[in-house]
Order: structure tokens, then sequence, then C-alpha cells
């Protein structure tokens, strides 16, 4: 064997492809993808069905780099929003080398988890001639939240999981709690394909800092208004204006409710909720711009933006 031959046997093998994020609403799909990629790229939020958008976060190691496209929660859809989530659940699917499903270890299996696998099965496995569902692609079972229980409680829960369904593997994680979540990191890493880096190291997402922006204000009204947000709100960042003396650009965002009734409540006493938001978001909108930006918030009614097609385009959906 030559040198040349021998330096290539020792060198290490570079894996890099797609994993898909998915499950019912409110598993921690965005709290896990956060966790992974190392900051803040989707919202995690108790409320479900928080994340509307296929939000592509990039992890990179020296050995490897996954792209995790956190997904809108898989659900029964009530309104065209609902089914166009649907659908960017549908496209997140089609290309990727493995699937991350996740299962809360607080909540017992539902009707929502079966529907789920059932998709899954139709469109990544076929049985064997024994009735065994077989993969075409690794589904690795990601089970989310195991700081809610006992390790007793636990044990008990990945027994009714591996039952559940011919997983690839199954890997325990609290992400908030930091919890095993380099063994999640590892497990994906070791499935995807050898390829090359596909992003440079520095890059956390494929989001449009606009698109950033708008979820990050959406994120800080699920925090600012907890129950009383209306579950209407879009956010679309309209137009970026240059300071024509060279100073703080103006970042104008249009905050959509479907009512006149709602206004209020966004707004705040005072506009307090603008206030208490634009504070909070400072930092944050800075950093994803790359320089100093002022932020101008402003309220306005999308009537029945959920159910109509031309008010969804121009939203983004």
């Amino acid at each position: 064997m030559t040198k040349e031959e021998q330096s290539e046997a020792k060198a290490p093998v570079h894996r890099s492809g797609f994993v898909a994020v998915v499950g019912r609403p409110n598993v921690g799909k965005s709290t896990l993808m956060n966790a992974l990629v190392g900051r803040p790229i989707a919202i995690a939020s108790s409320r479900p069905e928080t994340t509307r958008k296929a939000i592509r976060g990039i992890m990179t190691r020296p050995e490897a780099q996954v792209v995790l496209v956190d997904t809108p929660g898989i659900h029964r859809p009530r309104t065209l929003l609902g089914q166009r989530l649907n659908d960017v659940v549908e496209a997140s699917l089609s290309d990727v080398d493995a699937i991350a499903f996740l299962l809360p270890a607080d909540q017992a299996i539902g009707p929502g988890d079966r529907r789920i696998l059932s998709r899954l099965r139709s469109d990544f496995a076929h049985k064997d001639k024994d009735g065994k569902w077989i993969w075409r692609k690794p589904l690795i079972a990601v089970v989310t939240k195991i700081d809610q229980l006992s390790k007793s409680q636990l044990v008990d829960k990945l027994l009714q999981i591996g039952a559940f369904a011919d997983f690839s593997q199954i890997v325990p994680v609290s992400a908030l709690e930091a919890d095993n979540v380099d063994e999640v990191a590892k497990v994906l890493m070791d499935v995807m394909p050898e390829g090359p880096q596909l992003y440079p190291d520095d890059q956390l997402t494929e989001e449009r800092p606009e698109d950033m922006i708008a979820e990050l204000v959406r994120g800080a009204y699920l925090e600012e208004l907890n129950d009383e947000l209306p579950h209407s709100l879009a956010v679309r960042v309209e137009s970026i204006d240059p300071d024509p003396e060279g100073g703080r650009d103006t970042v104008h965002i249009g905050i959509y409710v479907e009512r006149d009734s709602q206004k209020p409540i966004v707004i705040g006493r005072g506009a307090e909720h603008l206030v208490r938001v634009k504070k909070k978001l400072r930092t944050a909108v800075n950093r994803t711009m790359g320089r100093k930006v002022r932020l101008d918030l402003h309220v306005k009614v999308a009537r029945n933006w959920q159910t109509d097609p031309k008010q969804l385009e121009r939203l983004g959906f």
C-alpha cells in the first residue's frame, strides 16, 4: 500500500445529510433543535402549533454536518392554514436521509402519534414476508421531556415506545435540561450518509433574516401574552429602510390579527406590549441583522386570513 493509500485509509469519514424532525404539536421539536444547533433558531413554546414553517437548523461538528428540518406538528387541519402546515410537513419529508420521531415521555402514545406513524410507514416502509415493517430510511425515536419521569417510569416508557414501532434506535433526552443532547447528536450523525460539509461552519440556519425576525417577534408575543394571545396572530417584515445618514436601519414589521377586537390585546394598555416586545428583542434582532437596527411595529387586521388563500400567500404561507 502506498503512502497516499495509507493516508486515505486513515482519513476519518465525514458525514452529512438531512433529518426531518416530526411529531405531534408541542412535543419539544423546536426546543431539541435549538439545543442541537446551539442557538435559538425556532420558536419554543408550550402552545401547540407554534412552528408554522419548515425551519432548517444546521448542526456542525468536525466529523459531520446535519441539517435539521423542524416541521410544523402533524395534526388534523381545521383551517386552510392547518392544511398548508401539513403540506409543509409533506414537502419536508420528501428528501431527507433520516427521520427523528419525537415522542414525549410525560404523555401517553395517542391517536396523533399513531396517525404520524401510519403516514411515515406509507412513505418510508414496507412489510416483509413475515409482516414486519422494513424502513427504507432510519427512523429514530427521540423520547423528549425525560426530566418529567423517575428512572423506573422512564424504563417503562421506553419499553412502550419500543413496542409501538420498529424504530432503528430509541434515544431519551431532556433538551430543556441539556440531558443526553450529545447522545442524540451522535445518533443522528452516525446515520447520515458519507458526504462533504454542505454549509460554512458559522452558518446555523437557511432562514432569511427577515423570516427570523418575524419569528422572533411572534415568539416574544407567545411569551408576552401567553393565553391571551390570539392563535390567529401572524407576523411579517414589511420592509427594511436604510438610514440615509448611515445610522440605524428601520425594520418595519406588521403584526396581523383576524378581528378588530384583537388589536387592543396585542397592543396593550398604553402600548405596553409593543414596548416590552421591542425592548426584549433589541439584542436578538441586532445579532440577526449583523448591525444595530430600529424596530417599527404596527398591529393590523387581516380578516379571516387563516382561511383566505390570498391572505395566506401574502403572509408567506
